[in-house]
């Protein structure tokens, strides 16, 4: 298990997480601002998946 953390505007999270949804499993997502208020932190719980999704 590791982590993963992504600073992104926040009209990118959505699309973020889910794009890390289909290459790990993870968690939900924790959101916090940055210093500047301007973007967003995410930091999400991941583990590599079982099987690749190519392999399905």
């Amino acid at each position: 298990m590791f982590e993963i953390r992504v600073i992104c505007a926040p009209d990118d999270a959505d699309h973020i997480s889910q794009t890390l949804a289909t290459a790990f499993d993870t968690g939900p997502a924790r959101q916090y601002p940055t210093r500047d208020g301007k973007r967003i932190r995410l930091y999400f719980t991941a583990d590599h998946r079982s099987t690749s999704p190519e392999s399905e």
